[in-house]
């Protein structure tokens, strides 16, 4: 039975703080939570915070689904004290509540190479939640869920910035959290979204009509605080820091610190499914197991609904198997397989170059926790197999994805090459091509609403061979009917549109939300028809004078 919340008091008794309790502040921290200016962090896997408040917040959203999952009555976003907590002033909390919040610091690889220059230390001891703070951990109808300002201030990792976020960025993160979810994307989840009313920040951007590669003006954009939900934040990157101190002999604690956030890490995201009566070697093979399981599934998600997360590094990769950090990331809409919405990223992190990012990934945790397990030789042995199968398990999961796109029973390697090769040639869009797909066409022309460009005979041609043969496999399976039902299924009817979303934040700026809340309402059941009204304005090919055009269809990391 589901108990509802429906006061800030019972909200606050919800309050169970296994990370606090579990691990190590780092001891040259403050008692107060006073500690906003950029400094090496040597040791301790947290850092007492006290976020930085938005001056005059406003309302600008909450996500309904995620209120009625964790039973809280939806009247809290207009209280009071729940308004001052997630807008960044921790002095609404009260016991049994502690009287700051928390930051943590993680270690940066990128494609399996350590980085410590992103450090201001060049230690690799200042990295970590520059604008991050977790301010809740509690326990709300038997889940366990961190709840996390994004833009709450500086903090210790900050860089020498401002710790905010801009209401743009704030806005993108929000929508698309939920949107993912909807989607049946593992992700972090969107609680509440506030502005502030006077404060503003600067940051790069790009002037109406640019066709800049790199932003070209700096634009004052409204501050904001998101706050984003997850069982946990533990990233790889975070394991990755303990066991680079652990290798380096950083402190005389540093291994039993590595242990213990691993430990920390299976209490948090895999307990169910690892006996904890198992040896503890034992336990960190099954997590690593489960980890390649949960990664695998993920990218294979991404792929299906054709989401790009642009920059997955170690520290953009949660350890819980989930999407985390909506920063650089975008949909693809025009089929590329090269698609990189992020202008920092490079191809390496590309659409169809996620697999690969992934499995570095997988090898900076395989890493650290062969590091744990020194002088076992048979444990390190089980990690290194796991390890090895990595490309073999991401192959698997790319073609069960692949043959549920099609409602294939079993893979066919030409039939799916061949479809991305007309996909490209023809310039389909990747999401309303593969819906119409699901609707088991016979004639190219009722796939003309994806293509962009009209088709040569010669691609007509390709196209209805294709069809043909493709058909042929799934009359073969048996009820067609079924099988479109299932492909409607795994294909959604919408996607994010870049274009379609800068004007619900531009209009926020104004004062004006109400795109914002039609835009959740649009993306809450995203794998049914829209009316015909939406369906006008949101199932729309990407305009021709909207390519290329900076912010749109390539942007900054939109802090």
């Amino acid at each position: 039975m589901l108990t509802t919340t429906n006061s800030f008091e019972e909200f606050r008794s919800r309050i169970d703080y296994s990370l606090l309790e579990q691990l190590n502040a780092d001891p040259q921290s403050t008692t107060d939570g006073r500690d906003h200016r950029p400094r090496e962090v040597h040791s301790g896997h947290y850092v007492p915070v006290q976020p930085t408040p938005l001056p005059d917040p406003a309302y600008v959203a909450h996500s309904s689904a995620l209120f009625d999952e964790l039973g809280l009555n939806e009247s809290l976003v207009h209280d009071e004290a729940f308004r001052r907590l997630f807008s960044g002033d921790h002095t609404a909390a009260a016991d049994p509540m502690r009287p700051w919040g928390w930051a943590t610091g993680y270690a940066l690889s990128i494609y399996g190479t350590e980085y410590t220059q992103q450090c201001p230390f060049g230690t690799g001891n200042g990295y970590g939640d520059g604008r991050a703070i977790s301010v809740f951990e509690g326990v709300f109808n038997d889940q366990r869920w961190e709840m996390q300002l994004k833009g709450g201030g500086p903090t210790p990792y900050c860089r020498g910035a401002d710790g905010r976020a801009v209401l743009r960025s704030s806005v993108r993160e929000f929508l698309a959290q939920e949107f993912m979810h909807a989607l049946g994307v593992p992700t972090s989840r969107s609680l509440t979204l506030y502005l502030s009313q006077s404060e503003t920040v600067a940051r790069p951007w790009y002037s109406e009509n640019s066709r800049s590669f790199d932003p070209d003006v700096i634009v004052n954009n409204a501050a904001a605080i998101s706050t984003r939900v997850a069982p946990s934040f533990l990233r790889v990157g975070q394991i990755e820091l303990f066991a680079r101190r652990a290798r380096s002999e950083a402190h005389p604690e540093a291994r039993q610190e590595l242990q213990m956030i691993v430990e920390h890490l299976i209490e948090r995201n895999y307990r169910p499914e690892i006996d904890p009566g198992l040896p503890f070697h034992q336990q960190v093979i099954a997590l690593a197991r489960l980890f390649r399981g949960r990664l695998t599934s993920l990218v294979a998600h991404w792929m299906r609904v054709g989401y790009c997360q642009g920059n997955f590094n170690s520290d953009n990769c949660a350890a819980g198997g989930y999407t985390l950090d909506y920063g650089p990331f975008g949909f693809c809409e025009l089929f590329d397989p090269r698609f990189q919405p992020w202008t920092g990223g490079g191809t390496h992190f590309c659409f169809f170059n996620q697999p690969v990012a992934a499995e570095t990934n997988f090898k900076m945790l395989w890493s650290s926790l062969r590091t744990l397990l020194d002088g076992d030789t048979q444990a390190q042995e089980e990690l290194d197999a796991l390890h090895d199968g990595f490309s073999r398990a991401m192959q698997a999961e790319m073609e069960a994805m692949w043959s549920n796109k099609l409602g294939l029973s079993a893979y066919d390697e030409a039939l799916v090459t061949e479809l991305l090769q007309l996909l490209a040639s023809t310039r389909a869009d990747y999401c309303r091509a593969f819906r119409i797909l699901s609707t088991l066409p016979r004639d190219v022309s009722e796939l003309d609403p994806s293509f962009y460009l009209p088709r040569s005979d010669a691609l007509t041609d390709q196209w209805q061979r294709w069809l043909q043969r493709w058909r042929s496999r799934l009359e073969a399976q048996g009820d067609l009917h079924q099988t479109a039902a299932l492909m409607q299924r795994v294909n959604p009817a919408i996607t994010w549109r870049e274009w379609l979303i800068a004007p619900a934040y531009q209009q926020a700026e104004r004062g004006d939300m109400r795109l914002i809340h039609e835009l959740q309402a649009v993306f809450k059941d995203p794998y049914s028809p829209l009316s015909a009204d939406l369906a006008s304005r949101y199932d729309q090919l990407r305009p021709r004078e909207l390519f290329n055009a900076g912010g749109l269809s390539h942007y900054s990391c939109s802090s």
